[in-house]
């Protein structure tokens, strides 16, 4: 159609130029997508104890994986003894240490309590007055009696926490059971053209959330073993409870480490003085030195490991959004995110770059990845309706 015969365009998009044009659809399509994001993540916070919950089932999925697959028996009895393994034999131990913890809380409040005084004693003296500050220590607790939960509230996250707990075991159990199931039906509702492509990104963003859990509980360990070692040598109160707080604080990249070290060097600062604080400092940085430079590529992989600027902002947009699960879930997320798009790419360029088969026809697949692999899926030829004349309702030779 020449110019001359095309109808008057009197919203004036033909005359914008292509640059303009081009910008203008990129950005109301971003509008779309971050509406979309912003929707789902409403959602899921206002869905928080089952979202957890899910989240949950699928870390202690991926971290279980081998214990399942160790236990030959029927799938049903090899998820139970693994849920059943993770009770008694994991959580069993770490309820007893958790309980200790809990139990030496109220020293460990009475000595940060006893080291405040001395360090309000030291700033009255100094550069602030004794008005100055009363009047900041009653405004932070203030704040902090606002931000407490009222009884009724906390029973009511007690209520939800069991409940989420329950659910977790519950989905833990049918993801083990049935999980290779589940990912064949959801991958057959993806269109045909798609299916491979799907299967072959959500593997990798598997691969890469199973790496990661399974890594970062044992450089938590690591982390919680070495710290707590180093504490009972300088004759620190409250170790144990220390390193279990380092090795739940060590979930939280970056952030957590910095967290646990400073309130063991705060604690020996208060109980030991400041030689025996320096000596703890000492310490914690070695024992995350060697894990950060040393231990978490090996045991993680390199292939895993983000920028700390990514990291860093993953962690704080995931604290703003969800609290402290949010800063737990935040790397992981931004992980398996990024692996899947990667995958999915790389697969893509691969499809392009085989060359076209002699009859015209669509080229195969990138080798080792003509059919979703994995538990349960069968070997072999694709099957008949996947044949050129074996589709359903052709006939059959003979």
């Amino acid at each position: 159609m020449s110019e001359r015969s095309r109808p008057p365009d009197p919203s004036g998009w033909r005359a914008t130029p292509g640059a303009l044009r081009t910008a203008a659809v990129a950005g109301a399509c971003l509008l779309v997508l971050t509406a979309v994001v912003a929707l789902v993540a409403w959602v899921l916070i206002l869905l928080a104890p089952l979202t957890l919950a899910v989240v949950a089932a699928l870390l202690l999925t991926a971290l279980l994986g081998p214990v399942a697959a160790l236990l030959r028996a029927p799938a049903w009895l090899s998820a139970l003894g693994t849920v059943l393994f993770l009770l008694f034999v994991v959580a069993g131990p770490l309820t007893l240490v958790a309980n200790q913890a809990v139990a030496q809380l109220g020293d460990l409040e009475s000595r940060l309590l006893t080291g405040l005084e001395r360090l309000r004693g030291f700033l009255t003296s100094g550069p602030l007055s004794q008005n100055q500050l009363d009047a900041a220590i009653a405004e932070m607790t203030e704040t902090l009696q606002r931000a407490a939960p009222s009884p009724l509230a906390g029973a009511m996250t007690a209520l939800q926490t069991v409940a989420s707990v329950l659910v977790a075991l519950v989905l833990l159990f049918f993801l083990l059971r049935d999980g290779a199931g589940m990912w064949r039906w959801a991958v057959d509702q993806v269109p045909p053209h798609r299916r491979r492509q799907v299967d072959a990104a959500a593997r990798a963003g598997w691969e890469t959330l199973v790496a990661y859990i399974r890594g970062i509980v044992v450089v938590a360990a690591i982390d919680a073993v070495g710290i707590g070692i180093a504490l009972f040598v300088l004759d620190v109160p409250l170790a144990l409870t220390l390193a279990f707080l380092t090795f739940l604080f060590a979930f939280i990249p970056i952030a957590g480490a910095f967290t646990a070290g400073a309130v063991a060097v705060l604690v020996a600062l208060v109980a030991n003085g400041l030689t025996n604080a320096l000596l703890v400092l000492a310490a914690v940085v070695v024992v995350q030195q060697v894990e950060g430079n040393f231990l978490e590529p090996i045991i993680i992989g390199r292939a895993l490991r983000l920028h700390p600027a990514v990291v860093l902002t993953a962690v704080t947009g995931g604290t703003l959004v969800g609290g402290i699960a949010g800063a737990v879930v935040a790397v992981p997320l931004v992980a398996v995110t990024y692996r899947v798009a990667d995958r999915a790419r790389g697969y893509a360029e691969e499809r392009r770059a085989q060359p076209l088969p002699a009859g015209g026809g669509p080229p195969d697949p990138p080798p080792g990845r003509d059919r979703p692999e994995g538990p349960g899926r069968p070997e072999g030829p694709a099957p008949d309706a996947d044949r050129p004349g074996r589709g359903p309702g052709s006939r059959r030779d003979g």
